[in-house]
């Protein structure tokens, strides 16, 4: 089997803690070399943090990709350097009297496929180095803007100067950046007073366990017990089974053609997208079928391979 530490951890990342630290605790806890996560959270959001081990990593292009989800507030009036709550305020403007119709109305207007610039104060590279090292030292890098997709901008509450909604997203989406955008539509101006992440993917909030476990003396145990198998991490996609002489062939390079794995089984469910290849010994790889109109004769390609037992 693979190694225990090989999965999924589901994490409910604390305000003032930044995602570095969940994974460099997550490694020490562990003792595994191999942790990351899919997607970071800024040190004052809070919410879902997924955290992958050991193999786990392999996951992450399979993961970053999926739909977040997003509960915020904005704080309107007050805009930011860094368009959060920690940065230094440069413009307040008055936002009595305005209409909760109106605010509701600015906002919709942002679903859909939207060009947005991120945050100066962002991990963004420029030129081999992170925007917000060159913004620390007094220099404006011009960042290009990125198409992101907002799929729902739900207005939950309106407490003036704060508004509360909820976001579902394309990854690669700053919420800072939408809270200014709308700030400057109302004209008002605003910033990113609090965030929450309650979803990525097909992974919520309410399944993640507090990254104050981390500091408890069962945390080991706990996590473990938690872990979620590399077989369990992609729900989503589709899971083809195979017998152990052909994960032996899979692992060691072998393509096999759709039909081989299928037969009379019918098609991929996409004409061309992934299929995670499963044994009893847990997930062998992920591969990538053929074309539409080649699907069940083309062979699938591996995009990850993955071994029974894995040497940290």
């Amino acid at each position: 089997m693979a190694d225990s530490r090989d999965g999924v951890l589901l994490m409910d990342k604390n305000e003032g803690e930044t995602s570095f630290n969940v994974v460099r605790k997550v490694r020490r806890v562990l003792a595994v070399k191999k942790v990351g996560h899919a997607g970071t959270l800024d040190p004052f959001a809070t919410g879902l943090l997924v955290i992958l081990v050991g193999q786990g990593t392999k996951l992450s292009p399979f993961l970053m990709g999926g739909v977040k989800l997003y509960r915020a507030t904005i704080r309107l009036g007050m805009e930011t350097d860094t368009m959060d709550p920690t940065g230094r305020i440069v413009k307040t403007t008055p936002v009595a009297g305005l209409e909760p119709g109106w605010l509701e109305a600015c906002a919709r207007r942002f679903v859909g496929e939207i060009e947005q610039v991120p945050p100066v104060f962002s991990a963004v590279k420029v030129q081999g180095r992170r925007a917000y090292d060159l913004a620390r030292k007094g220099i404006r890098p011009d960042l290009e803007k990125r198409t992101v997709t907002i799929y729902r901008l739900d207005v939950e509450a309106v407490d003036l100067p704060d508004v509360t909604v909820t976001v579902a997203c394309s990854g690669g989406t700053y919420i800072r950046s939408l809270a200014a955008d709308l700030g400057r539509r109302l004209g008002t101006g605003a910033h990113l007073k609090t965030l929450r992440r309650l979803g990525s993917g097909s992974f919520t909030v309410d399944r993640a366990l507090d990254s104050g476990t981390l500091e408890s003396p069962v945390a080991r145990e706990t996590l473990e017990q938690e872990m979620i198998p590399l077989e369990a991490s992609l729900p989503d996609m589709q899971e083809v089974q195979v017998d152990e002489a052909a994960a032996a062939r899979i692992r060691q390079g072998y393509q096999p053609q759709w039909e081989e794995l299928r037969r009379g089984a019918g098609p991929p469910r996409e004409a061309e997208g992934h299929v995670k290849i499963v044994a009893s010994d847990g997930l062998v790889a992920v591969m990538k079928t053929g074309a539409a109109g080649a699907a069940r004769s083309s062979r699938l390609k591996a995009v990850r391979i993955f071994h029974p037992s894995n040497p940290y």
